[in-house]
């Protein structure tokens, strides 16, 4: 295998800081370990093309949206047909309609639905729903988990070492970058994921407080963490008994994990959920789910909330995504890769963790079995190696989302597809481990 030349890259990089900061749109267009992003001309299917020829396999799929691949035929038309008609009305249109009526068919807490424009935006409406619902100010939040960049919502969605969390008892609130205010995170309470006796406990001593318990269903952001068995159904009862509201993030697993998301795939539904990222499959488009009287405690807000580009978008991607064989299709060439990876673990002598959910593959190195939360991660995992296996495979043609060790699979990947990227995945392990 010869590694690809990205010369064109560097070049026009260099010359974008002159005029864009950094050089790029997003921190997420350059990894850590990059000198420079890799500068994409094209994407069609599973694959992305950079400006010097070269082709990756993309499980990055614009960071999670991409669930029908690159340039969808369908999506495309649908855009293109609302663009001819106009864009933005300050008006509903029909299709604003039939898009609440297939997300309330198909997501389970959906009895009426509201829309925004991103993930972030989304939790920023659901935290402002539950506390108007409610009354009460308190949210419960999990380490690791995240839940867009805004201050209230980028709180401990990452550590360095165990010390940083502070004790399990009482975790410290940490502040992710400059400019973020302290107070930001006043009305929060941070606590471990996957323990339910903390919960509990929490419930009995701060409950008449708590508006609302925010968490992903599957932890994302850092491992990634599945739920202990149980766990979610603990959460559910908990919530319940102490008449506290719980809220799904479901930007990452909404139609990943199944149809309806992780609450269909669990069998537990939460009070409100918020979707974005897969729903519109690269537009901007974001939706709040939930019950109708908590959903009628708020209302929306925005100059492009269900803006006619962003519908016709999502209500295409929903309509490809229920046809049948879709997450059978999808479900198959996930487990592929976990397959593939864990023999790459026997093969190599190396521990590998792989699982998969839908079409959300989850992969990490150090470590083979399930850890229970953020503190148990930071004690296994080799996020250094794994940091070399993302940078390496990129030089290969596959690419992969660096630091965190999940990857998206869409319907345009292939069996080929796979086959190819455990060929890579093998190489790289050998030339990481001849180092």
């Amino acid at each position: 295998m010869q590694k690809f030349i990205t010369e064109k890259s560097r070049q026009i990089h260099e010359e974008t800081k002159k005029y864009i900061l950094d050089g790029v749109g997003s921190s997420f267009h350059i990894p850590n370990y990059a000198e420079y992003p890799i500068v994409m001309s094209h994407g069609k299917g599973s694959r992305l093309f950079d400006i010097d020829g070269n082709s990756y396999i993309d499980y990055m799929l614009g960071m999670g949206p991409i669930i029908l691949g690159h340039s969808a035929e369908a999506v495309n038309q649908a855009v293109i047909n609302q663009v001819d008609k106009g864009t933005q009305f300050s008006a509903p249109t029909e299709e604003l309609l039939e898009l609440g009526k297939e997300l309330t068919k198909i997501i389970p807490c959906a009895e009426i639905v509201s829309f925004q424009n991103s993930g972030t935006e989304v939790v920023m409406y659901a935290m402002r729903l539950v506390r108007a619902y409610t009354g009460r100010w308190k949210i419960v939040k999990f380490e690791g988990h995240y839940h867009g960049w805004s201050d209230e919502e980028k709180i401990s969605i990452a550590a360095d070492n165990i010390d940083s969390l502070g004790p399990r008892e009482k975790p410290n609130k940490i502040i992710h970058t400059n400019g973020q205010r302290p107070s930001s995170a006043d009305d929060l309470i941070v606590v471990p994921w996957n323990d339910l006796d903390a919960m509990e406990k929490l419930f009995q001593e701060q409950g008449n407080d708590i508006a609302a318990v925010l968490m992903e269903p599957i932890m994302c952001n850092s491992g990634p963490i599945l739920p202990k068995p149980g766990y979610l159904e603990g959460i559910r009862r908990l919530t319940h008994k102490y008449n506290i509201l719980l809220v799904f993030d479901e930007i990452i697993t909404g139609f990943r994990a199944a149809l309806g998301g992780a609450q269909e795939y669990y069998g537990v539904t939460p009070d409100v959920a918020v979707f974005a990222k897969a729903i519109a499959n690269g537009f901007p488009f974001g939706a709040v789910c939930g019950r109708r009287d908590i959903m009628a405690a708020l209302k929306p807000v925005g100059t492009f909330n269900g803006n006619p580009g962003g519908v016709a978008a999502a209500l295409a991607t929903v309509r490809e995504l229920q046809k049948p064989g879709t997450y059978e299709h999808l479900t198959m060439l996930t487990g592929m890769l976990e397959d593939g990876f864990r023999e790459l673990g026997k093969k190599h002598g190396i521990k590998v963790y792989a699982r998969h959910v839908g079409s959300l593959f989850i992969y990490y190195f150090g470590f083979d079995e399930d850890v229970d939360d953020l503190r148990e991660w930071l004690t296994k995992a080799d996020v250094n190696f794994h940091q070399k296996f993302v940078q390496t495979c990129e030089q290969y043609g596959v690419r992969l989302i660096s630091k965190r060790g999940r990857a998206y699979v869409s319907m345009a990947h292939t069996k080929e597809d796979i086959i190819e990227t455990i060929k890579v995945a093998d190489h790289v392990l050998k030339e990481i481990l001849a180092d």
